[in-house]
């Protein structure tokens, strides 16, 4: 009965704050007042991609306290129509196969997926450290997320009966079959020759090292080949001969 208490409590306080401040955004200013000052957001920008329940929940503070709202179901993902349709079939020929028309295709999926992983290369410059403050950053708002779903009793139980968990494996499958439907008319856009996004981005060659004719050529930076197993050259089988005359 506490457990359930405390839930109510902290959903009540979990729409209040939402409503609250986007009540505050809403707000205009006064006539004649100094235009707000533009503070740097503590929270991510949503871009409006489909986001799985673990991604949610790590999408920023309102992101985890909001976990136990997920879990029963009143705060849902809502599944794009493009993803919708990729479900039904991912490997559906398109109507027209030329160029422009898989841009448009790949369009709308990129404005629910994200962008492809072709299209955000790692950052130059990136070491251990950079990782290792992103990487605990994404566990302080899970653990956070974890803290708020502990208030729910018998959670998984509650995620089953209020259709959270089976609303959760829809998203999943949507994701899937977006990141498939989008690869397969890449896939078509590259046998065509067509230019990005209907095609992957590749990754631009390496400039040709230039050697002057003068100049012995670079050293090979793994060393000589040589074979991983010694070589036995086959002894030719020896013939009797005779008495020297």
């Amino acid at each position: 009965m506490r457990g359930t208490l405390l839930l109510a409590v902290f959903c009540g306080a979990a729409l209040a704050g939402t409503a609250g401040a986007r009540q505050r955004q809403e707000t205009p200013p006064l006539l004649g007042a100094a235009p707000p000052r533009q503070e740097t957001p503590v929270e991510p920008v949503d871009d409006g991609r489909i986001k799985s329940t673990s991604e949610a929940n790590r999408e920023g503070i309102s992101g985890a306290m909001s976990a136990p709202l997920r879990d029963v179901n009143i705060v849902r993902t809502k599944i794009p129509r493009v993803l919708l349709e990729a479900m039904d079939d991912p490997y559906q020929r398109p109507a027209r196969a030329d160029c422009v028309s898989l841009i448009a295709l790949v369009a709308p999926l990129d404005s629910a997926l994200g962008e492809d992983i072709d299209r955000n290369p790692p950052v130059d410059g990136e070491d251990l450290m950079d990782r290792g403050r992103r990487a605990a950053g994404q566990a302080a708002l899970g653990a956070l997320a974890s803290t708020a779903q502990d208030m729910i009793p018998m959670r998984g139980w509650v995620r089953k009966l209020t259709g959270a968990e089976r609303h959760d494996r829809l998203v999943q499958s949507a994701i899937t079959s977006g990141n498939v439907r989008r690869a397969y008319l890449k896939g078509l856009g590259e046998a065509r020759g067509c230019n990005p996004p209907a095609t992957p981005q590749h990754k631009p060659p390496a400039a040709p090292v230039v050697v002057d004719p003068g100049m012995p050529p670079p050293r090979d930076p793994y060393g000589p080949r040589k074979p991983r197993f010694p070589i036995v050259k086959e002894e030719a089988p020896t013939v009797p001969q005779g008495p020297r005359n």
